[in-house]
């Protein structure tokens, strides 16, 4: 069994990055170092550990996180590698919401990327402290000030220099580490020695001014080393790791780091500083929830092995001969194989199987997991991403995890009789372990329909299929996610009345629609929708209001102008009128369906179309012709800037022009450009394409009248 350590010397680490950092090799590095694997693998040779699909191999890049557990130095690092593509962003978003601390790998040469501020604003939204490693210092191009000023300028100025390279690209010979001022080299057929030296002599002056500008960081928030800094007195290595390690912990400083993950050096350092400055489940503090019986009361589980257990699901994934593997973060108690677990969200008891710590695709057998720590249990039946799981006497529901709805979709059809009996399963255990992933069934056309985040995510999707699950499919032409909203605001009344030969129906609701476009909610993200209950109660009993707010939602769900779901509304009945025999939940629903409908075709009804992110990276040779190509799919060129001898060009473009832009791509520049891009915003279909859209789905959008 995996040995046990103090809480306070257990690490929750995510690696994170943008793709073609080499995150996953600075991770194999890791585990190289601490003993966890006798030989390195290479992403670039299939190898790597931490990639286990056939899909990763094969393409070198990481599309599901993986966990293992690995020690140094005293201390248990249990570490996730995230992928850095922005189709599996899904990935690295939970993750983050049960991880302690992160470490950023960048690419020196190219500094912050965008799939980089994607996940650092993910850090963000779950305050995850992080330290950063520029990685690939020894690659052409490589400029370390030049990264550590795009990560102060793009992503937080709080970030700081703990080391800096003697020499980059050719020129690069080893590094200088502030908190220790030596100089350190590397030994043995894969670094596996490192060797300390006093700093060369031409670098003493460079040292101790970055060691003052790291000191000058920190001691505004450590009053002891403000002291001593300003008495000219000397600040040793253990003061200023504290002081660090004590803001990097409250996220007021990012302290950076370099090195050359490839080359296996300075991987170590990196390790110590992790283990030194990262927080412990213990700096973490209590984890809050709700009360099962009070939605409004918050309580909180602190991490410790006497407290009623709290866990969070953050990950689902089949294994062909174990079933079904459950990641979890035990927040509090000590679970046991064979221990009766709560699911708040279902009502139901779940109890633990097995439980099992991973190492990638290997597992190795527990009897015990401690709180704080991460693991994957064997045995649940009806458990989810995000689902809590809990002691039964005193439950607690943790804060669940919201996924982005995906933005592309198709038809797809089996190929066979028997590939049409498989599908089904195979969808469904795929979109249990995939959140950003969906399918249902066309009501009009009986299709299946999968909606997917991106081109790659698609291509990996249907691999999977064929591969893991022996299912030969048909896709079809890729359709984009539209949405419909209003531009003005519009008062209408709805009434339905029915009578029959024992009892009538009869609802009359008035109701207001108002536009929420740019208006955000508590957590700075847009209103989609929102019910505001304006009826005096005399005018419609409370127990009818519920069916209004469940009326809107099901007809904004399907749609009036081209039936895709509405958005960025407000609802507000305010008056109407009710029969004390005759009224119902469904009257006040389908009167609620008429007064939305009018409404909604009153002020002036739009389609709005996702809008992406779009950076392409290309030699400057090629500039004019992929700004024209851009400029011909409807978009919108943001601006261009240099990095290192690319051009980069930003732009926005509609997700309907850009199907398949990566052949095209290709194409125009010899294979020589790459791209990027990331939902950015809903924003208004060109009248002519409205028109089209409508058009051709006229046939499909149902009448609200129901009589």
């Amino acid at each position: 069994m995996t040995q046990s350590v103090p809480l306070d010397k257990v690490r929750n680490v995510g690696i994170i990055a943008h793709i073609d950092a080499w995150k996953t090799t600075t991770t194999e590095r890791i585990l190289y170092y601490t003993g966890k694997k006798h030989k390195i693998g290479e992403v670039h040779e299939g190898a790597a550990e931490m990639d286990w699909m056939e899909q990763e191999k094969e393409r070198w890049i990481t599309i599901t996180s993986a966990a293992t557990t690995c020690f140094w130095k005293g201390h248990r690092i249990n570490i996730i590698d995230t992928p850095g593509h922005v189709d599996f962003t899904i990935e690295v978003e939970r993750s983050l919401r049960v991880l302690d601390g992160a470490i950023t790998v960048f690419s020196s040469s190219d500094g912050v990327q965008p799939q980089t501020e994607t996940v650092w604003r993910q850090g963000d939204k779950y305050g995850v402290p992080r330290m950063c490693f520029v990685n690939k210092i020894d690659k052409i191009g490589a400029n370390f000030a030049m990264c550590v000023e795009s990560i102060k300028s793009r992503l937080s100025p709080k970030a700081v220099a703990i080391q800096f390279p003697n020499g980059e690209a050719s020129e690069f010979k080893w590094i200088v580490h502030l908190l220790t001022m030596k100089y350190y080299t590397f030994e043995g057929d894969n670094g596996e020695k490192q060797i300390e030296h006093d700093i060369p002599e031409h670098l003493v002056a460079k040292a101790e001014e970055m060691r003052e500008e790291l000191i000058d960081a920190v001691s505004v928030f450590d009053d002891e080393v403000t002291e001593k800094f300003l008495w000219w007195e000397e600040i040793t290595e253990a003061e200023l790791t504290r002081a660090l390690r004590k803001w990097v912990i409250s996220n007021q400083v990012y302290p950076v780091l370099v090195g050359s993950s490839l080359k296996n050096a300075w991987v170590q350092l990196m390790l110590d500083v992790a283990v030194a400055v990262l927080p412990s489940p213990i700096d973490i503090g209590a984890v809050k929830g709700t009360d099962v019986n009070n939605p409004e009361k918050l309580i909180s589980r602190e991490p410790k092995n006497s407290e009623p257990a709290s866990a969070l699901a953050f990950k689902i994934m089949t294994d062909p001969f174990v079933g079904t593997l459950t990641f979890v973060r035990v927040y509090s108690w000590v679970i046991k194989t064979g221990d009766q677990l709560l699911n708040p969200i279902t009502g139901k008891k779940e109890r633990v199987g097995r439980l099992v710590l991973m190492h990638a695709r290997k597992m190795e057998d527990i009897d015990q997991i401690e709180a704080g720590h991460i693991c994957a249990f064997l045995g649940l039946k009806e458990v989810t991403t995000w689902h809590t799981l809990c002691d039964v006497e005193k439950p607690i529901i943790l804060e669940k995890m919201d996924f982005p709805d995906p933005v592309i979709s198709i038809s797809i059809e089996p190929n066979s009789k028997k590939d049409q009996e498989k599908m089904g399963i195979a969808l469904s255990k795929l979109a249990a372990e995939d959140p950003s992933f969906r399918y249902y069934t066309d009501e009009e056309s009986l299709q299946t329909i999968i909606a997917w985040m991106g081109e790659l995510h698609l291509e990996i999707i249907v691999d999977r299929l064929k591969r893991e699950h022996k299912v030969e499919v048909t896709t079809g032409k890729p359709q984009v996610a539209y949405r419909e909203t209003i531009t003005t605001n519009a008062e209408w009344e709805g009434i339905f009345k029915r009578q029959t030969w024992w009892r009538g129906q009869f609802g009359h609701v008035l109701l207001r629609l108002e536009s929420t476009t740019g208006e955000l909610d508590d957590k700075g993200e847009q209103i989609n929708y929102q019910f505001k209950d304006e009826v005096t109660w005399w005018r419609i009993p409370k127990e009818f209001i519920p069916a209004i707010d469940k009326g809107a939602r099901e007809i904004m769900q399907q749609g009036i102008l081209a039936w895709y779901p509405i958005i960025n509304i407000r609802c507000c009945p305010y008056d109407g009128s009710y029969h004390d025999v005759d009224s119902s939940e469904i009257a006040f629903k389908i009167a609620t369906y008429r007064a939305f409908k009018n409404a909604f075709l009153k002020a002036n009804p739009v389609i709005l179309e996702p809008i992406m992110d779009v950076e392409v990276v290309t030699p400057d040779n090629y500039v004019w012709d992929v700004m024209g190509d851009l400029s011909s799919r409807r978009g919108m060129i943001q601006g261009q800037n240099t990095r290192g001898n690319a051009v980069v060009i930003e732009a926005k473009v509609p997700l309907s022009e850009m199907f398949w832009y990566a052949t095209s791509l290709r194409s125009a520049t010899q294979g020589r450009a790459t791209f990027t891009m990331k939902f950015a915003s809903y924003e208004k279909v060109p009248n002519n394409i409205s028109e089209q859209i409508i058009k051709e789905r006229s046939g499909k959008v149902k009448g609200m009248d129901d009589e």
